[in-house]
């Protein structure tokens, strides 16, 4: 007797002897008769068969599933659907394989998965879906399911991309107190322009559009519209699917004013220090930025003090006759608790010891969110991960304790690369490294570098390790040959080789503050050629074609930059100075550099910097001319011939000096089109400076000074400078170059 679903009921029960299964084939035996609801010996009845069909269905493994009776025998019969023995995509250039295969396993779709109609169904939605969020709606997907050995089936996703639909429109509807215009100029996506083809700006996407719709509602809020709200988001799109219209209705609302602000529960009895921290204003408008910011300082404030728990609630009373809001902050600290586990996770190559050198949070002290915050930043500068975060963890049973789980995700820290670089001074020049950043997972630095241009050349090794001593003293050595042709001639070919090698130590002061100390052990010498410079000639004459120094080395640094590449605030400042005075060459050099940026807004930055060089020869031998200073270029007075500046000898060859001066005012802003983009950037400039000779005084009246535009950026080749400028002060027998540019380089 045969008997399915729809039958189930058609037997009379009886008590079962034995059960077989037939048309296994990769299922195992065991996966069937675990989902059965009867064994051996049970009584069987219509209820009973009804369920077991319902459960083996319900595994998804087959496609169809009998029931028979043979003398008591129960057969279970069934039909296994066939496995997905592959998945291939063609056509597809958005979107890479990876990418597409990950979406498909998320809907359960992958490699030896059991496969159905429906499942190919979702799948193919699935990547619409994904090209839809690219804004790419004429997209198509076509699926072929083709059957192969073994009841397995290979499935391909032939893909016809098309073109991103440009938006055509963005309209917004009911604002009143700001402009269509003032408030589009919030939205990263725009309607295009010149740039287009490398923003991206004119292609819609859901995502973007979302976070241009909270940066509109972030505008409202902190301009005092309490109640403002999005009312609605339509998007049309055309028939051809080629262009997109966006348009939103928004509602302001009243503008609030706050009336007052008070601060209620347990400060600590430091009510006066936490009152410090409210940057709410009242008489102000309504600015939800600064009761974030300020429930952000309470927390802060808290968690210095070791209250890792609590919580600060701004609490509103809102008068709409009077259009004002009052404003109380209330606050939790709940407990204080001190840290029982650092525990560090995800690291398999660097060593546990590398990452807890760098926390200032330590295990069995109180809780500070201060020092878990800088241990985090000190963690991420290593730069040997591509992620770090902190999560804090109750200890059960111990509700003063906590545990702090580090969670880093490690990325390659050794590269070798070969490359190319060209500036409008040094022409094509070729780069070879192999660095090592981490190495064996100990953190000690190691690389090796070649340089070659048409005036410097390089071979540089160096090694650091950042711990020479438990308290954070590092220690770098290095080993170099240099070639340096340093001014334009006309085909010469004299040199300047210095060989040599160092030691130095970094010794941190605090956590900005870095002083290094060295000696370095250098031979340079002149070798003569065509158009070598008469001053060169006259040193080689006095003191020798080659001149030995041990120069002692003493430097300090502070660096507060948000970047080091693009940065928008801060502070940078360094200076170095050298003291030869145990070999041929006696002297003493110093060079001081400061830098400041202002942000003027989320797109402005004002930059200013500054250098100052300066440089003596005692002993009763001159200044070293090898160790001269040079300006003019990039990095110095834009628009004047690179290291062209100062004095001159008597064959008119440049030579630099040993004092320089050079200052520079930028005012930086976002690339017309390309939004807020930090890697590629446009800047007005003004630029001041000279070079002098060691027995002039720093005489403003001989300053040069330029003005001029320019771009930077942030390019697969490193940091790029472009720039135009105009000299507005220069001398008779400048050299200028009113277009000048560099990869490599920054500020």
């Amino acid at each position: 007797m045969i008997f399915s679903a729809q039958a189930a009921w058609a037997v009379d029960p009886f008590t079962v002897r034995d059960i077989r299964i037939e048309g296994l084939q990769r299922v195992e035996p065991g996966t069937v008769f675990a989902s059965l609801p009867l064994q051996v010996g049970d009584a069987y009845d219509d209820e009973k068969g009804a369920s077991a069909i319902r459960s083996l269905f319900a595994l998804g493994l087959f496609s169809d599933v009998r029931l028979e009776v043979q003398n008591d025998v129960l057969v279970v019969v069934v039909q296994e659907r066939p496995s997905v023995a592959s998945i291939e995509f063609t056509g597809n250039k958005e979107f890479t394989k990876e990418v597409l295969s990950k979406a498909l396993r998320d809907i359960g779709l992958y490699e030896g998965r059991p496969f159905d109609k429906a499942l190919a169904d979702r799948a193919e939605q699935e990547l619409r879906r994904q090209y839809i969020e690219r804004g790419k709606y004429a997209a198509n997907v076509v699926t072929t399911v083709t059957p192969t050995t073994r009841n397995q089936v290979h499935v391909s996703f032939a893909f016809t991309e098309g073109e991103s639909a440009k938006i055509k429109d963005i309209h917004l509807v009911g604002n009143r107190a700001f402009s269509e215009s003032q408030l589009r100029d919030l939205f990263d996506l725009d309607t295009g322009g010149w740039l287009s083809w490398y923003t991206k700006s004119d292609q819609y996407s859901r995502t973007k559009l979302n976070a241009d719709l909270e940066a509109l509602r972030s505008f409202y809020l902190a301009r005092g519209y309490l109640d403002f709200k999005i009312d609605s988001t339509q998007v049309a799109i055309s028939p051809d699917k080629e262009s997109i219209s966006v348009t939103v209705n928004l509602s302001e609302g009243e503008r609030f004013v706050v009336s007052k602000v008070d601060i209620e529960g347990n400060f600590l009895n430091k009510d006066d220090e936490f009152k410090s921290l409210i940057e709410i204003k009242p008489g102000e408008p309504y600015n939800a930025d600064q009761v974030a910011n300020t429930v952000k300082a309470f927390t802060d404030g808290f968690a210095r003090y070791g209250y890792a728990f609590a919580k600060v609630e701004p609490q509103m009373n809102v008068d709409r006759v009077d259009n004002t809001v009052a404003i109380t902050l209330q606050a939790n600290p709940s407990r204080r608790a001190y840290v029982r586990k650092i525990n560090i996770q995800g690291n398999t190559r660097t060593r546990d010891e590398v990452i807890r050198r760098e926390f200032r949070q330590f295990e069995s002290s109180w809780y500070d969110g201060e020092k878990m915050k800088l241990s985090r930043d000190r963690v991420d500068r290593l730069g040997y991960f591509t992620d770090v975060s902190l999560e804090t963890v109750e200890v059960p049973g111990a509700p003063d304790q906590v545990d702090v789980s580090v969670v880093v995700k490690e990325k390659p820290t050794g590269s070798v690369s070969i490359g190319a670089g060209f500036s409008s001074s040094e022409k094509l020049s070729f780069t070879f490294a192999i660095k090592q950043e981490n190495v064996f997972g100990s953190g000690n630095y190691l690389s090796a570098e070649l340089n070659t241009g048409r005036y410097n050349r390089a071979l540089v090794l160096s090694t650091t390790n950042p711990y020479f001593t438990t308290g954070g003293v590092s220690r770098t050595y290095d080993l170099f040959y240099k070639s340096v042709r340093p001014y334009k001639d006309q085909g010469g070919n004299y040199e300047l080789i210095t060989t040599g090698g160092g030691i130095k130590f970094g010794v941190p002061f605090s956590e900005l503050d870095t002083v290094y100390f060295g000696v370095t052990a250098e031979r340079t010498r002149i070798k003569p050629g065509t158009n070598i410079p008469g001053a060169y000639l006259a040193y080689a004459e006095n003191y020798g074609y080659t001149s030995w120094g041990v120069p002692l080395t003493i430097g300090w640094s502070r660096d507060s930059r948000d970047s080091a590449l693009a940065p928008t605030k801060g502070r940078y400042q360094r200076l170095n100075t050298e003291l030869s005075a145990l070999a041929d060459a006696r002297y003493v050099k110093a060079n001081y550099q400061f830098q400041q940026y202002l942000p003027l807004s989320k797109s402005y930055t004002l930059a200013f910097n500054t250098e100052v060089g300066w440089g003596k020869g005692f002993g009763g031998r001159a200044f070293p001319v090898f160790k001269n200073f040079y300006a003019g270029g990039l990095g110095s007075v834009r628009g004047f011939e690179q290291s062209t500046l100062g004095p001159r000898d008597v064959t008119g060859s440049f030579i630099g000096g040993a004092k320089r001066f050079n200052a520079n005012l930028e005012f930086i802003t976002p690339f017309p089109g390309v939004g807020n983009d930090r890697t590629l950037r446009a800047f007005v400039f003004v630029d001041v400076g000279n070079v002098y000779g060691e027995n002039e005084s720093f005489d403003l009246s001989r300053m040069r000074a330029s003005t001029g535009i320019g771009i930077s950026w942030i390019s697969p080749l490193g940091p790029l400078r472009f720039a135009f400028a105009q000299p507005v002060r220069k001398f008779a027998g400048d050299r200028i170059e009113k277009l000048q540019f560099q990869i490599g380089t920054s500020f």
